[in-house]
């Protein structure tokens, strides 16, 4: 995926003057060469200077990790630590940082060989606090060199993201539709967290795609859709329109993501798109997703926001669905009742009309649009790709902008059943421990939209740090309490 930033974390060793520097190069050293035997050189740099009580130290540091090409930086306290010249590090690199402490080696060293790291962690967050400086603590911060090691691999996705989102920019086309008020969100949490947009009218998209029409690239695209589709192909009529949009979109955000690295898109599909179009977008937002460009329907701004966030935390394709339908109780009995740990309602059906990329599907078609051809002719809705998801673990999650501007967000880990959905779209049977009460306390109460993002594996701990570390409220983060925990709404008498 080439919409996504590569990490590289600048690893900087901080010593107090009143202990040994010894302390902190050692132990340094021995943290570089624990993440090199296990994840290997690419993601860090050492940086020989060591702070001290100096300044000059921390500006010799902090010109060194920039030559160095870092745009994350790890704070690492070999020993008690300096908080001035640690803190005032943090404060002037430009990207993500976090800070770890070394724990004592050895009871047989607790003399000249003490470092004091733990103690030095209390007066580098307060600091910290001082200076309104936002960094990642991991959740126990002290360890020796391969604890330190794994605490730099987890701040990986946090550091990724956070760079990402600096460079972002989301790109819509058209208003939400009427009856999608819930996708109409305001955009002033994006200026907040530092991510831009450019939103345009679907006029413009509509001129756009008529310029392309006769595009030489046309016939090369048809034929690689019709590759990846196989025998799923139900509508090759319609390729030469897809590949035309396609290529419309992409020369787009080429044209228009500005200063910015990376894009996403936001566009809409009804309930004028069809007729004028002649086809529905699904299978070229699969398709762009499947690229590392995820495109949220609906023009739902914060849903591409949210897939993108997925996105660069797992580095795999996310998708976008509607929090649908219930399991009906005869499919619940004969397929994962005895089978699965779920009760019913742990269970529900994630559902959107065709925008699974088809990597993340066990079987796909590329054919009609079921729920517009209830109303208009099928042949202007063709275009959608249907599928069963993949099974297999998956985070739901959302980062959202409430309807009076504050940011909010949910985050469950559950998985995908392997279980035939007998329906239409791309669609899954998902299972949520507690789903029910999450459903009722988290989603409803605290008024979230039919979609949500989907990223493929265990992802809930980075995504729950990158949702505090952009400045999501911790009691804002809403998550899927176990059994026996009760929701501040929650009726004790149940």
């Amino acid at each position: 995926m080439n919409n996504i930033p590569v990490v590289k974390i600048g690893i900087v060793g901080v010593s107090r003057d009143c202990f040994p520097a010894e302390l902190t190069i050692n132990r340094r050293a021995a943290l570089v060469k624990a993440y090199t035997d296990k994840y290997g050189a690419a993601d860090i740099y050492e940086c020989p200077v060591t702070i001290i009580e100096s300044e000059i130290d921390m500006v010799n540091a902090l010109e060194d990790i920039k030559k160095a090409g870092c745009n994350a930086l790890c704070v690492y306290l070999g020993n008690f630590g300096p908080e001035i010249s640690e803190t005032l590090l943090a404060k002037h690199f430009d990207g993500p940082k976090m800070f770890c402490a070394a724990a004592e080696e050895s009871q047989n060293d607790l003399s000249d060989g003490r470092g004091d790291a733990y103690c030095g962690m209390l007066n580098a967050s307060y600091n910290l606090a001082l200076r309104n400086v936002k960094a990642y603590i991991p959740e126990y911060p002290v360890g020796d060199a391969e604890d330190c090691a794994d605490m730099i691999h987890d701040f990986l996705p946090v550091a990724r993201a956070v760079i990402a989102l600096n460079d972002l920019k989301i790109i819509s086309f058209g208003p939400r539709p009427l009856n999608f008020l819930a996708c109409n969100a305001p955009i002033k949490q994006l200026y907040n967290i530092n991510v831009e947009i450019e939103e345009n009218s679907e006029l413009d998209l509509f001129e756009s795609f008529n310029n392309h029409a006769g595009d030489e690239r046309i016939p090369a695209l048809v034929e690689e859709m019709a590759a990846e589709l196989g025998t799923g192909n139900k509508k090759p009529e319609v390729l030469p329109k897809l590949a035309q949009y396609e290529l419309t979109l992409k020369d787009w955000a080429d044209a228009h993501r500005g200063y910015r690295k990376y894009v996403v898109l936001t566009t809409k599909c009804w309930p004028a798109f069809q007729t004028q179009f002649g086809f529905v977008p699904c299978y070229v937002n699969s398709r762009l997703a499947g690229q590392g460009y995820p495109v949220s329907c609906e023009v739902d701004i914060y849903g591409a926001l949210s897939e993108y966030i997925g996105e660069v935390v797992s580095q795999d394709i996310v998708t976008l669905l509607d929090i649908n339908n219930s399991v009906p109780k005869d499919m619940f009995k004969e397929s994962i009742e005895g089978k699965f740990p779920y009760k019913l309602t742990d269970t529900f059906m994630g559902f959107h009309c065709g925008n699974t990329c088809s990597s993340k599907l066990a079987f796909h078609e590329m054919k009609y649009q079921k729920i517009m051809a209830r109303s208009l002719p099928i042949e202007v809705t063709n275009g959608t790709l249907e599928g069963d998801i993949i099974p297999g673990d998956i985070t739901f999650y959302r980062l959202q902008s409430t309807a009076d501007a504050k940011l909010r967000a949910y985050i469950a880990e559950g998985e995908v059943l392997p279980v035939a959905t007998r329906s239409f779209g791309g669609i899954g049977v998902f299972a949520i421990p507690e789903m029910g009460r999450f459903y009722r306390h988290v989603l409803l109460e605290k008024n979230y939209p039919h979609h949500g993002a989907v990223a493929f594996g265990k992802h809930g701990k980075a995504l729950f740090e990158v949702f505090k570390y952009i400045g999501v409220p911790v009691d804002e983060i809403g998550y899927n309490q176990p059994a026996g925990v009760r929701y501040p709404t929650e009726n004790p008498w149940g």
